[in-house]
């Protein structure tokens, strides 16, 4: 596989010696949190920063998921890097990659994908532990931001499989929000219509229990580009909490 690389930031990475896989591979980093391991292997993130500009290397051997397409296993990264090329492609806000490449060196599989940091956006899980204190106005740019999202990346086809509030990012504008998506490996085509909208859709809900009845209404209502008080937003609101009930009974 040929590597890829930003066009927008090439002349970046070749001013610092940084254009090619080796390269990024031997930089010496603080790792952000402990490795993964298992798989056979491990994988991990680092920070840097350069000219002001920050990135996240993300670095792995022998960290591989199988599937009936690669039956002897590829990293988990280039299941991502693909993603994040289709999300551009089909017009879905979503984190942007700067480098990707893999090599087999001694019996090691290695791949490593580097994409922009979001240092002036906010995880919407952030933003959920202070969701009281903030004013009605900012919580319902939120709530429109993240349904919009929604409606954008399932009109697109697109399940994301983890749309979880720590996977969601907001930025505010001069009017209303932006929202786009990171983490994007486990994102497969949308194939079952309502049911699989339904399973991308409640787990985001499950994991914001702070969000008032009508404010999970002003979500669908964004989602469905629907009125707060119509038929069809209610009929979502039934379906998401018997969907909701049946995981918990479980």
């Amino acid at each position: 596989m040929t590597d890829y690389m930003a066009s927008a930031d090439r002349a970046l990475l070749q001013r610092h010696g940084l254009d090619d896989f080796e390269a990024l591979w031997a930089l010496e980093l603080d790792a952000v949190d402990e490795p993964n391991t298992g798989r056979g292997g491990w994988s991990s993130v680092y920070r840097l920063e350069l000219e002001g500009k920050g990135y996240y290397l993300k670095r792995q051997s022998d960290y591989l998921t199988r599937s009936l397409h690669k039956p002897f296993g590829e990293p988990t990264f280039a299941r991502e890097f693909r993603n994040i090329v289709r999300y551009q492609k089909l017009h879905i806000p979503a984190l942007e990659a700067v480098f990707y490449g893999e090599r087999k060196q001694g019996g090691q599989h290695r791949a490593l994908l580097m994409t922009r940091a979001l240092d002036d956006w906010h995880d919407l899980d952030s933003q959920l532990l202070q969701w009281p204190e903030l004013d009605a106005s900012v919580r319902i740019g939120m709530l429109q931001a993240c349904g919009q999202l929604a409606r954008t990346l399932h009109g697109a086809g697109q399940v994301h499989g983890c749309f979880y509030p720590k996977h969601i990012f907001l930025r505010k504008r001069r009017e209303g929000w932006d929202a786009q998506l990171i983490d994007l490996e486990k994102t497969r085509p949308l194939l079952f219509g309502m049911r699989d909208r339904l399973k991308d859709l409640e787990p985001l809900l499950r994991r914001a229990p702070v969000w008032s009845d009508g404010e999970i209404r002003t979500l669908l209502a964004a989602y469905l580009a629907q009125p707060i008080d119509s038929t069809l937003v209610e009929t979502w609101v039934n379906r998401l909490v018997q969907r909701r009930h049946h995981k918990e009974a479980r």
